[in-house]
C-alpha cells in the first residue's frame, strides 16, 4: 500500500531526527511505528478480555470482581495515607 500524508514541518523534522537516531530511514521508521501501534490492544475491552474470561471460568460475577477491585483500591489508598508506600 502506498500512502501520501502531509506533515507539519515540526513533525517532519522530529520524524527525520528520530529515524536518524535509530539508524533507519524515514520509511522504515514509519512502517515500524505503525506495526508497533497495531500490536497494541485496540480497546479497553480487548485489554480486559483475559480478566473477564478468567473471572467467568472461576465463577465470579462482575459485581464480585468490582467488589474485589474496590477493596484492593481502598487498601492501597489507606496504605498511602498512612505513609506506607508500596
Amino acid at each position: 500500500m502506498t500512502l501520501s500524508i502531509t506533515l507539519p514541518p515540526e513533525t517532519e523534522s522530529k520524524l527525520r531526527q528520530r529515524a536518524s537516531a535509530t539508524g533507519t530511514d524515514v520509511v522504515q521508521f514509519i512502517v515500524q511505528a505503525i506495526e508497533d501501534k497495531l500490536r497494541l490492544p485496540a480497546s479497553l475491552s480487548e485489554i480486559l478480555a483475559p480478566v473477564h474470561a478468567h473471572t467467568r471460568s472461576v465463577g465470579l460475577t462482575e459485581e464480585e470482581l468490582d467488589d474485589i477491585i474496590e477493596e484492593c483500591r481502598d487498601e492501597v489508598y489507606a496504605q498511602r495515607q498512612g505513609g506506607a508506600e508500596t
